[in-house]
């Protein structure tokens, strides 16, 4: 057996032995879905920067170009007909087998849910593509009926009750997170007994923090990415390579 076997092997019996395992989900487990992560050699940002203008608040608040351009690329955006691969399906796993304490996930394409992981179960940090949200009343809506609107000739479709900035229902630059969120996050990082991070370079706070605070509680650290992470050293276990190959071998009986 070589040594990364023998990590694996470990790793595996330590997941197999949890009965509470937090997993915590970054971009890279949705690129085998299709999904261009954000700063990679092929990211989203990298390739199209004005593609990050967009995500900014400030810029989207106040530039009705920015807008346009931004419901734009929502149209034709590949995370809409993105399904769930290999890695998805084995955290589900994990919840049918009843050891999912919680799911925090940086994403906001939806992926997990539509996998098959259970909306109470899931901790969506940056919110979601799949939901509006009018930046003047509030109101919340699928984004579909946004898009359909796009489709028929809108370039940028205001709120339906009281003419207001329709927004994706995701957390921008120079937006707060929401602290009810981030304190779920904590607290479930807290209880568990295996904290399982996967697709993160961890090193975006405050959701990095998961880590150290599941280790300082007592929880084993297993790190599955394919590049280091700014909390490797707080791992028990550390696995390099494809996700969609790796997670479904870690979750394996």
């Amino acid at each position: 057996m070589t040594d990364e076997e023998e990590v694996t092997q470990s790793a595996r019996e330590a997941l197999a032995d949890a009965g509470r395992i937090v997993v915590l989900t970054g971009a890279g487990i949705s690129t085998d879905s299709g999904i261009p992560d954000f700063r990679g050699p092929n990211g989203l940002w990298t390739k199209n920067p004005a593609a990050e203008k967009a995500s900014t608040l400030q810029h989207y608040l106040d530039d009705p170009d920015v807008r346009r351009a931004a419901w734009a690329h929502r149209l034709a955006s590949p995370a809409f007909g993105a399904k769930p691969n290999a890695g998805h399906r084995a955290i589900v796993e994990i919840e049918r087998r009843g050891q999912l304490h919680a799911l925090v996930t940086q994403n906001i394409d939806g992926l997990h849910e539509l996998a098959g992981n259970t909306s109470d179960r899931v901790i969506e940090v940056h919110g979601t593509i799949w939901w509006t949200r009018c930046w003047n009343c509030n109101d919340r809506r699928r984004i579909a009926e946004s898009l359909d609107r796009v489709k028929g000739g809108e370039v940028d479709p205001d709120c339906k009750l009281c003419g207001g900035i329709l927004k994706s229902d995701t957390i921008s630059f120079g937006q707060s997170l929401i602290p009810e969120v981030i304190d779920r996050a904590m607290q479930v990082s807290d209880e568990c007994d295996v904290l399982l991070a996967i697709g993160s370079t961890l090193s975006v706070f405050p959701v990095a923090n998961c880590v150290p605070r599941a280790k300082a509680a007592g929880a084993r650290v297993v790190i599955v990415n394919g590049d280091e992470t700014a909390m490797d050293r707080y791992a028990d276990w550390v696995l390099r390579g494809s996700i969609g190959e790796i997670l479904p071998a870690l979750v394996a009986r």
